[in-house]
């Protein structure tokens, strides 16, 4: 069977619905001297890695495939982090769409002397699941059980239609 860019594949995997709970990803990472710009605060660069690794994982989770990253649609810097914090990163998949969904990253920066934390930064990135050939799989549905998880899975469907809409712009 052939298979163009634009069919999906959905041999090998269990499209079962899944819950939020099943993709939830935390990642912890010190801030190092390395990792920070002249006036000791987080790279942007740096932390847009930590953002694609923790939401890949999630995607990976929800699909028990090979995810790659499709699109950032949204990254807010709301607060610097400093060398010497603690960046704590949430991730989950909002919704999933045919081959691709949508994955949420939460950024908290913890002050380990103070215990204070803030919101740091919140991204929303789209993946698409492959299979062995480097091909879109069709993906399992989300299952959103609480009132925020409800909300995400909304919201996500919102913005995807204005993803699709900025991307016509470019094709």
């Amino acid at each position: 069977m052939t298979v163009t860019k634009r069919q999906a594949k959905t041999e090998g995997a269990s499209l079962a619905p899944k819950s939020v709970r099943s993709s939830q990803v935390e990642m912890t990472e010190m801030v190092l001297p390395n990792d920070t710009n002249r006036l000791g605060n987080l790279l942007g660069g740096r932390l847009m890695h930590m953002i694609d690794i923790a939401a890949a994982i999630a995607a990976s989770r929800h699909t028990n495939r090979v995810c790659v990253t499709a699109s950032v649609d949204e990254l807010n810097f709301l607060h610097p982090v400093r060398a010497g914090e603690v960046v704590i990163l949430q991730a989950s998949v909002n919704r999933a769409f045919n081959t691709s969904m949508e994955v949420g990253v939460r950024v908290t920066a913890e002050n380990l002397l103070t215990g204070d934390r803030k919101h740091a930064n919140t991204a929303y990135l789209t993946f698409v699941a492959i299979d062995d050939e480097g091909m879109p799989v069709r993906v399992p549905p989300v299952v959103p059980k609480s009132e925020n998880e409800q909300r995400r899975f909304e919201d996500a469907a919102k913005r995807r239609a204005n993803r699709l809409k900025h991307r016509k712009r470019f094709l």
